[in-house]
């Protein structure tokens, strides 16, 4: 017999994201590939950089910018992907509703395909489990 408590395929392994730090990621990660993509911003030959046109050095400056801006957008959804597993390990409640039943109780949420939990071998019908008499 199994535990109670034991996790079982319904078990939710992440609790219920915040919307924040995703799109705080979504606007890094945009601005890192949309602003080196305008060149109506740097088209332009003065000031220099060591002899270097502006346009060239302000290009070469996104590197490691967008280089930080990645990362800082991998650290947010990774940390909150991290928050929201650690919720669900601490047994954080799940949205109730309908459908929220567990297998094998008989409830109308209980299996989407009416198996009951069963193996999809077995029939019930027939009085045979997986094929062999009982």
């Amino acid at each position: 017999m199994s535990e109670p408590n034991a996790p079982t395929r319904d078990t939710p392994t992440r609790a219920p994201a915040r919307p924040v730090p995703y799109a705080v990621a979504g606007v890094l990660l945009a601005a890192a590939i949309v602003l080196p993509l305008v060149p109506q911003m740097y088209s332009f030959d003065q000031p220099r950089l060591g002899g270097m046109p502006f346009f060239y050095w302000y290009q070469l400056l996104w590197v490691p910018i967008s280089a930080a801006l990645s990362g800082i957008a991998y650290w947010l959804v990774s940390t909150e992907d991290r928050r929201r597993r650690e919720a669900a390990r601490a047994g954080a409640p799940a949205p109730a509703g309908p459908g929220t039943g567990s297998p094998g109780t008989g409830s109308p949420g209980a299996d989407a395909r009416g198996g009951g939990g069963r193996h999809a071998a077995s029939s019930d019908e027939a009085g045979h489990e997986g094929g062999e008499p009982r």
